[in-house]
């Protein structure tokens, strides 16, 4: 036989040959196991299907949420007593909920720190810090981690600096005048809030009005 003559199948009823007997089997193996390889595919599949989906959800979602808004800033505040005197209404409520909560902040921060636009300014960009953290669309764990652990104590650091000890009684030109509001957790100065306002918004290059015996600017 030549070495391109085919080989000829057995004839029928002739014994198959033991080598081709374990190929066939090798062979079956082989293809039993890679059906066992598809046999959770279609499960797999549908698993890959939904991460996906997740992922473009999320990446919606991101795509979706508004910018990072601005805190307002006191220094740059706007020139209507009345909108600022709703801001600082808002920022009492929130000093009052959050920030006296803290007893370093209690004590930290002065009387008249309606006096001091730099301690104004630092109250208002943590409340805004605070609201993100906690109640923005971007509020997170991390957010709150951050708050507690660098920007509060970060703002009751400077609120110290730039205040100190300072009280009233630094604002007046009165020196009989030796009475302090009392209690711990209340905003202080509050009374002198209209006066205040009207003085920042029309009048803010000139000092701060002086302060009568019961703590309000006259």
């Amino acid at each position: 036989m030549s070495a391109t003559t085919p080989a000829r199948p057995p004839a029928p009823g002739a014994p198959v040959p033991s080598d081709a007997v374990a190929g066939l089997a090798r062979q079956m193996d082989r293809l039993r196991a890679d059906v066992d390889a598809l046999d959770g595919l279609p499960a797999r599949v549908e698993e890959v299907a939904g991460l996906v989906a997740q992922v473009a959800n999320a990446v919606a979602a991101l795509s979706s949420r508004p910018a990072p808004q601005p805190a307002p800033s006191w220094l740059m505040g706007p020139t209507d007593p009345d909108l600022l005197s709703q801001w600082v209404d808002e920022l009492a409520t929130w000093m009052r909920a959050i920030f006296l909560r803290y007893r370093d902040g209690a004590d930290a921060l002065p009387e008249c720190w309606l006096h001091h636009a730099e301690v104004v300014e630092e109250l208002v960009w943590l409340m805004h810090a605070w609201l993100a953290a906690y109640q923005g669309p971007a509020a997170s764990v991390p957010l709150a981690s951050d708050w507690h652990d660098r920007q509060r104590p970060g703002a009751v650091r400077r609120i110290r600096g730039y205040a100190g000890a300072c009280s009233f009684d630094s604002h007046r030109i009165r020196p009989e005048w030796d009475q302090k509001p009392t209690g711990a957790t209340n905003v202080p100065g509050l009374d002198a809030l209209p006066e205040m306002a009207h003085w920042w918004a029309e009048r803010r290059d000139d000092p701060s009005p002086e302060p009568t015996l019961e703590g309000e600017p006259q």
